[in-house]
């Protein structure tokens, strides 16, 4: 048995997230039913994790296991073929093997997300940004996204109702940056929970419409009550933009494997 991982990159607007669900289009049953198409048989896709209806990822891993060893030329055979089954809003990038011990959601270091607001109409921004007009201040919101750092239970900006065993998080990175027509808020942690980053984002922007103040922001991250925090900004605007693994399981340049 040889474990491999594939990096992908899909547009989520017609899909329901990644992981597979009872009548509705995923990114993963897709992905499962091309490989079925190949080798007859199903096999099944491990992801690095969920993301939320209508989100998009520049960057995405998984993981599956094959009986046999396959070759270079077996592998790009492979690629190319899952590129000439799956819809053409889902592209695979690259496979390589891995030890079996490797797993594509426990063994990642961090997750990168982005989401984009533009700040002036654009048809070509409709489908990947959400528009927001109006002054916003800048300088305050990313004064309170300092604040994340602070804090480890980001119960507050979590989905309720999940059937996950914690809400801590850890944030390495948490900014927004005025990019011309566009506003980039980034943010880095160890793992997220299911809408945290959109609830966060709505948070923040409500800072930035001096509709909260700084302390207030801090209390809704101390009160752990989804309901006194910002409400979710579009899932169109948010994007899976990168995932970090140790550097001995991955020995090649993925950056240039596109």
């Amino acid at each position: 048995m040889q474990r491999y991982f594939i990096k992908l990159a899909y547009d989520g607007t017609h899909y329901h997230g990644w992981q597979s669900q009872e009548n509705a289009n995923t990114i993963q049953a897709e992905l499962e039913k091309a490989l079925f198409d190949i080798h007859q048989k199903k096999i099944e896709v491990t992801g690095a994790g969920r993301t939320d209806t209508g989100v998009h990822a520049r960057e995405y891993f998984a993981h599956f296991d094959l009986e046999q060893t396959v070759d270079k030329l077996q592998i790009d055979d492979l690629i190319y073929r899952l590129n000439a089954i799956l819809p053409e809003d889902i592209t695979v990038f690259f496979i390589f093997p891995v030890t079996n011990e490797t797993h594509a959601r426990f063994t990642a270091l961090s997750r990168t997300y982005k989401y984009y607001i533009s700040k002036k109409k654009n048809p070509f921004f409709n489908k990947y940004s959400w528009n927001l007009f109006g002054n916003i201040d800048i300088e305050k919101m990313n004064e309170a996204a300092q604040i994340l750092f602070e804090y480890n239970d980001f119960t507050s900006f979590a989905k309720l109702h999940t059937d996950v065993k914690t809400n801590n998080c850890k944030i390495m990175q948490a900014e927004w940056v005025d990019d011309s027509n566009m506003l980039v808020f980034t943010i880095k942690a160890d793992r997220f929970l299911r809408n945290m980053v959109r609830a966060i984002v709505g948070t923040l922007l409500d800072v930035g419409k001096n509709k909260i103040n700084l302390n207030e922001f801090r209390q809704i991250i101390e009160t752990r009550n989804r309901s006194q925090a910002g409400f979710s900004v579009p899932a169109r605007g948010l994007f899976l933009d990168k995932i970090e693994y140790p550097a001995n399981i991955i020995q090649v340049d993925l950056a240039n494997k596109k």
